[in-house]
């Protein structure tokens, strides 16, 4: 009788500990969202390039080898699904520099050539494939800045200079001038994320002496204001905190905008992704990237289709690119 009663709980602690595991590989499945691969990048394979966006097409320029920094121009034309060689970015070859588009010219600066941060600045125009260099980034010499353009203003940002930065600067093109702008009320950092909805921009992620960092930012460019949204740490015990499954915490992540919602994928040893509501200030993961984990990758989007390309992990270096359907059930064939 003992020995029977032995094995019916041997079984119960068995089934229970079935369901226990088959219940955690469902709550993966459950993730919803589908990466499909594209075609490869043309350039050599690199980390801590950087990107702007005019119209249909996106340009990958800049970053490093592990041997070289790189200083080559490529445009992705989303609906042919093909990659083209333009003029080289005529600055010295860099890695972690930042970018943004403004009155359809892509603009590029700051970063690092192996010895020194950078502070210079330049401008393309994509109907003659040419260069020209602008006034030089009004602020200390730099590299992990977030760029960005929202309501028609483009603003470099953070960094690291020798010291974590906060600080942010708008670019006037018309004037060809830098202006400090309204102080920052977050933490300092390098290596952020950033995506703009609706004219606003969304600062999130990034790292200060070793410390991921949790604190998240709206800009409003119209008013020149920064407002703080909700922590997106799940240990946070304070007003701005929310949600205990969170784990978004992380640097080097890369970050795009697609149909008004915002996106964080990938970074330091992390492959996950998650998306960001604004009309409720809460945060939905959605399937991991298919691809290899990486840092220092590429993610932009064109038309409200996302990409996330090119990156390391360690010193293996990537030329692949991929498409993020987040609203799709996610499918291994199409890969």
């Amino acid at each position: 009788m003992n020995n029977l009663k032995k094995g019916i709980l041997f079984a119960a602690l068995f089934s229970g500990l079935f369901f226990v595991s088959c219940s955690n590989d469902n709550d993966d499945d459950d993730l919803v969202g589908n990466w499909i691969k594209k075609s490869a990048f043309d350039g050599p394979a690199r980390s801590s390039a950087t990107s702007f966006v005019i119209g249909d097409y996106a340009y990958v320029a800049t970053g490093y080898t592990g041997d070289e920094y790189l200083k080559d121009l490529w445009v992705y034309d989303s609906n042919g699904d093909y990659w083209e060689q333009k003029a080289n970015f005529t600055g010295v070859g860099r890695s972690s520099a930042s970018a943004f588009t403004l009155n359809g010219k892509g603009y590029i600066g700051l970063g690092y050539d192996g010895t020194n941060r950078l502070k210079d600045f330049y401008q393309y125009d994509p109907s003659n494939n040419s260069w020209t260099q602008k006034a030089d980034f009004e602020g200390t010499a730099r590299y992990g800045a977030v760029g960005f353009q929202a309501a028609g203003k483009a603003f470099f940002g953070t960094g690291y200079d020798g010291n974590y930065l906060k600080d942010f600067y708008q670019y006037d093109d018309t004037a060809n001038t830098w202006t400090l702008v309204n102080g920052f009320g977050g933490n300092k950092r390098r290596n952020a994320t950033v995506f703009v909805i609706s004219d606003k921009a969304y600062l999130v992620t990034g790292i200060n002496n070793g410390v991921y960092q949790e604190d998240f930012w709206e800009f409003d460019p119209a008013a020149n204001t920064w407002t703080r949204k909700r922590d997106i740490d799940k240990d946070t015990d304070d007003d701005y905190s929310w949600n205990d499954d969170y784990a978004i915490t992380r640097s080097n992540a890369s970050g795009f905008s697609m149909n008004g919602l915002g996106y964080v994928v990938g970074g330091e040893n992390i492959k996950t992704a998650w998306e960001y509501n604004p009309s409720t200030d809460l945060w939905t993961e959605r399937t991991a990237m298919e691809g290899a984990t990486r840092t220092d990758a590429v993610g932009f989007a064109i038309n409200n289709r996302g990409f996330y390309l090119l990156g390391r992990v360690g010193s293996s270096y990537f030329d692949d690119v991929w498409e993020f359907k987040p609203q799709d059930e996610q499918s291994d064939d199409d890969n």
